[in-house]
């Protein structure tokens, strides 16, 4: 007794189905990582790809995120550097600003956090953004300052300073130093009574 032969439906059914499953065989094996980073800073003791870091505080609520495609430690200086992140800071009050830049690096002890590179502070709360150059961010006073040219925007308004300091336990930013600004005035009518 013979089988018949399948038809040509099934016979490109059966041939899709195999293919597909080589293929998800070829995906199962884990991503090559990148070569090891180096640079003036030396040789890292650890690197991590596609880190997720979050901090505590003393009372162990977490007051700080960090998701990176790459970070590297150095242990010379003990500076943890990181490519693109991108943060998600905590202030007492439990709302969240978000910082982002180029590159970054946590100081010693991780409570210094300073991003470069098109670095970014905004406040989704409170609708303002901050665009400078470099950001630093210290941790356990909830102070972030840049000593760089800033542009702050909080639509329609946007202003520009030579220097910007923000307390994010206090929801208070501070402009300095050449401050130029563009205020539109207030059109909406007053509701009657």
């Amino acid at each position: 007794m013979r089988l018949p032969r399948p038809g040509f439906r099934s016979a490109l059914l059966l041939l899709l189905l195999a293919l597909g499953g080589g293929m998800a065989l070829l995906d199962l094996e884990p991503p090559v990582p990148g070569p090891v980073p180096g640079g003036e800073a030396g040789e890292p003791d650890y690197y991590l790809e596609d880190a997720r870091l979050t901090r505590f505080d003393a009372q162990g609520r977490p007051h700080q995120r960090l998701v990176t495609p790459r970070l590297t430690h150095t242990p010379h200086d003990d500076v943890t550097r990181l490519d693109q992140p991108e943060a998600r800071l905590i202030d007492n009050a439990g709302r969240g600003w978000l910082a982002s830049g180029e590159r970054g690096s946590l100081g010693a002890n991780g409570d210094l956090l300073t991003l470069s590179g098109n670095a970014r502070l905004l406040a989704p709360a409170e609708r303002w953004q901050l665009d400078t150059e470099v950001l630093h961010f210290d941790a356990d006073s909830g102070h972030a300052w840049s000593d760089t040219p800033t542009l702050l925007r909080q639509p329609p308004q946007r202003m520009r300073g030579e220097r910007f300091d923000a307390w994010i336990h206090d929801n208070r930013v501070r402009l300095t130093d050449n401050v130029r600004g563009y205020h539109p005035p207030d059109t909406r009518e007053e509701p009657e009574s």
